[in-house]
């Protein structure tokens, strides 16, 4: 690995620009991990006890943070090359202080108040939480895509392993977003916790708002718009389009044949524009993707709340859960230079899905284990997801050149979608099934006093209302409910798993499919445009 004093010895070949360019966009990506650490903390915890939340609603009000990350990154990578990136970097800067704004106002809706004031206060404050949190997802998103094709840009030669070091802001952001949380978590005012993001915000802002942006490869290449466009293709365009389409019709309220109709018609229009299905591998990396932002994303979003009886069990926060996978996927993404030349980005990514695979299904039989087993198991799954986002990004940029900030950010946005749209929400159910289930079995009486019918994206639901479980004055009664939401909290983690496992089979595939063509190799655009090995 090599050591972090080392750094700016790889900047020499580069001009100060580049190297302010690097830094800035490495403290924005810290701002958007920040933001999103502190929201899934206080989502299990102040946010869910303020506005009387359950498991499902906690995962769509996390899940409003993280799908309009999606949106923008697609959104702003269509026109990005048009507008330059710093339009990218005012807007996640100004969406960072008007969601602190609203947050303030959410919070002043339910403190102070009793009764049915404050019933009435809770479904304010959670309006407020839940728009700004989608204001804050579109500024979070608007840095991705602008930080990922820069940095890809600047450095065209090694791309893989500096969108790595770029994205060790993110577990940066994690640590000190999580840790932060922690010392803070006693007070009760969690406006504190929140207005922290702006310290990282005006770092970046400082920092970039001054600075020559360059072109992107693409246009350096002089690969024109339509040929960008045909790398995505029908196909990328249906999940996409698809995805956004879904959940504004969740927001919106249209009815599911609205939404198929605008679906098609969007696709429809893309495909006759670009006359292209898509490259296949894009495809394919497209599909990879999804599952693999779940596995990190989606897991990180619930990890506190998982591990929060272990945790709580052994006399410490669970969140130290996180503070501790992030700190190891800092140090590492920093190293992951000779570990890519190594294995190649496939073989890395192979490796770490099984190593995934394994730390979650290990963390879901940590109950009672203590710390010691609690600590390992997390150290496996953290070394597993630590190069799952930034490798799959170069490896996309690395084959796909010609697909620019659009493909490149495209893989992300649809992870971010999937997370937000699917992945945080059926978390949710999944542990809210099995807790059902599970209190079924020992109380079907119990079972039926405490829960309450609802829907998601994906169907129906029987969930353990909080207000009913809070109201139980029998302690048995209680301690049963609570086995119950444990028991559903380990199977989820359980399942889980199930997603690195398909990954680590993808990956097999490609690595066979790569070695067939005689190894992987990064494609290169040359000054006419044209790709090659």
């Amino acid at each position: 690995m090599e050591p972090f004093h080392d750094l700016p010895v790889a900047f020499k070949m580069n001009h100060k620009q580049d190297q302010l360019l690097f830094w800035g966009c490495f403290a924005a990506i810290i701002t958007t991990s920040y933001a999103f650490i502190s929201r899934m903390i206080l989502c299990s915890g102040a946010f869910a006890s303020d506005f009387g939340l359950d498991k499902v609603s906690v995962g769509e009000l996390q899940g409003a943070g993280i799908w309009p990350f999606g949106v923008s990154i697609i959104i702003f990578s269509l026109v990005l090359d048009r507008t330059g990136f710093k339009a990218a970097m005012f807007f996640s800067f100004v969406s960072y202080l008007v969601y602190f704004a609203m947050a303030i106002a959410a919070y002043g809706c339910v403190h102070g108040l009793s009764g049915s004031a404050l019933e009435e206060g809770r479904h304010r404050g959670y309006q407020l939480l839940y728009w700004g949190s989608i204001i804050l997802g579109l500024g979070n998103g608007s840095v991705e895509a602008f930080a990922n094709p820069v940095v890809a840009t600047l450095f065209q030669a090694d791309k893989t392993r500096w969108l790595n070091r770029l994205h060790a802001g993110w577990p940066g952001g994690l640590v000190l977003g999580g840790v932060c949380t922690i010392m803070l978590a006693n007070l009760a005012d969690w406006r504190w916790i929140l207005g922290l993001i702006l310290i990282p915000a005006l770092v970046f802002f400082v920092i970039l708002a001054g600075r020559t942006f360059p072109r992107s490869e693409r246009e350096q290449a002089g690969v024109k718009y339509i040929e960008m466009l045909k790398e995505l293709g029908a196909f990328g365009g249906l999940i996409g389009f698809g995805l956004v389409l879904a959940q504004m019709g969740q927001v919106f309220l249209w009815s599911p044949g609205v939404t198929w109709s605008l679906t098609a018609l969007v696709v429809a229009g893309f495909a006759v524009v670009t006359r292209s299905f898509g490259r296949v591998l894009l495809a394919c990396l497209i599909l990879i993707m999804m599952p693999q932002a779940i596995t990190e994303l989606g897991t990180d979003g619930w990890i506190t709340s998982l591990m929060q009886v272990p945790m709580q069990e052994a006399g410490h926060n669970p969140a130290w859960v996180l503070v501790y996978t992030s700190a190891i996927m800092m140090l590492l993404r920093f190293g992951a230079g000779p570990l890519i030349h190594k294995f190649s980005p496939v073989g890395l990514l192979a490796g770490c899905s099984a190593l995934a695979s394994v730390g979650l299904w290990a963390l879901a039989h940590t109950a009672g284990l203590g710390m010691t087993a609690i600590f390992a198991a997390a150290t496996l799954y953290a070394v597993g997801k630590t190069f799952f986002w930034p490798t799959l990004l170069g490896l996309t940029t690395e084959q796909c050149p010609r697909g620019g900030t659009l493909t490149l950010n495209a893989v992300g946005g649809i992870g971010m979608l999937a997370v937000g749209i699917l992945g945080a929400p059926f978390i949710g159910y999944l542990q809210e099934s099995s807790a059902t289930r599970q209190l079924a079995a020992v109380n079907p009486a119990l079972c039926e006093s405490v829960t309450a019918g609802k829907h998601y994206l994906l169907g129906a639901y029987k969930a353990i209302d909080p207000v009913k479980a809070g109201a139980l004055t029998d302690a048995s009664l209680q301690a049963q409910v609570a086995a119950a939401n444990t028991s559903g909290q380990f199977a989820a983690l359980q399942q889980i798993a199930l997603f690195p496992l398909s990954l680590f089979v993808a990956y097999v595939c490609m690595f066979a499919y790569f070695r067939a063509k005689g190894g992987y190799r990064p494609v290169r655009l040359s000054s006419s445009g044209d790709a090659s090995a």
